[in-house]
């Protein structure tokens, strides 16, 4: 009899076999976390409206500051379905425009914060001594102060606008991810795999970068996940102070703040964004609680 091996079998890899096999388990693992099916489910529904709210919205003129004085504020009808505001501006165009803004907002900030804590906390980590000591109470510093109390302060010194808020935020999160690369990188760097690098030669940039930063990436996946939602509300709730994006800009946070001047006979011009901030939050909590399971399981 023949012995046939993987070069008989038309260059087949079984080794490719036990990969696949494991992406599917994990696949399935992840499929009977019914809350973070739903919560995937809501926030594709709400990244498909606000790629695609150009061309679904019923009246894109009503994102721009427009008055139509004959159908101020508007109840819910078949022709609005979410009613008008005070100026007579469909407010389900609005909401869905908002959802760009936000979802950008939200985006722009954990990446920038990411990209200024994940560095910072790697280094603190992996050197120790005065650089740890440096950074990481400079970490405390920004964690002694509410996060919407230190934003709104900058903006408000920044003065009020879209651009300003996402650096406030940018400047107040970047201690998230400093925090969770520093407790990673103690840990992590104690590996026997890091130790064979830094025998090796490796340089620090290699070993902090391709040899801890990988095997952290499942917890910075879970932080980003989870505090995007409260990016977004943090954000909303800044411009509903005042400090952030400004009139006419459709701004869910702002939407919220001129329609409750009106409340309770228009409750439609502040309900319905307040709505979208819910559904937006409450589904990336969601997706981050699925993620942070589905790790643990791992």
């Amino acid at each position: 009899m023949t012995d046939l091996n993987s070069a008989d079998l038309g260059g087949f890899d079984d080794t490719a076999v036990p990969a696949v096999s494991s992406r599917r388990r994990a696949m399935r693992r992840f499929a009977r976390n019914r809350a973070a099916l739903v919560g995937l489910a809501i926030f594709a529904l709400i990244l498909l409206v606000a790629l695609l709210a150009p061309l679904l919205s019923p009246f894109p003129g009503d994102v721009a500051d427009e008055v139509h004085f004959d159908r101020l504020l508007q109840p819910p009808s078949a022709t609005y379905l979410m009613g008008t505001d005070e100026a007579g501006r469909d407010v389900l165009t609005r909401v869905m425009h908002g959802a760009k803004l936000s979802l950008v907002m939200g985006i722009s900030v954990i990446a920038i914060a990411a990209s200024v804590g994940v560095p910072l906390g790697l280094a603190a980590g992996y050197y120790g001594g005065w650089t740890e000591i440096v950074i990481m109470r400079i970490t405390d510093v920004f964690s002694s102060i509410p996060a919407l109390v230190l934003a709104l302060a900058i903006s408000v010194v920044l003065g009020a606008s879209l651009l300003n808020v996402v650096i406030a935020l940018s400047v107040v999160w970047w201690r998230v991810f400093c925090r969770i690369a520093h407790g990673q990188t103690l840990s992590i760097k104690q590996e026997n795999f890091v130790t064979a690098a830094q025998s090796m030669g490796a340089s620090d940039a290699h070993v902090m970068f391709r040899e801890i930063l990988p095997n952290m990436a499942s917890s910075l996946l879970v932080a980003a996940s989870l505090d995007a939602g409260i990016v977004i509300l943090t954000g909303t709730a800044i411009s509903f102070l005042g400090a952030g994006a400004n009139p006419p800009t459709a701004e869910w946070g702002l939407m919220v703040a001129t329609g409750r001047h009106y409340l309770p006979d228009a409750w439609w011009a502040s309900l319905f964004p307040g709505i979208a901030i819910f559904l937006t939050v409450m589904s990336l909590n969601m997706i981050g609680d699925g993620l942070r399971d589905f790790f643990a399981e791992e």
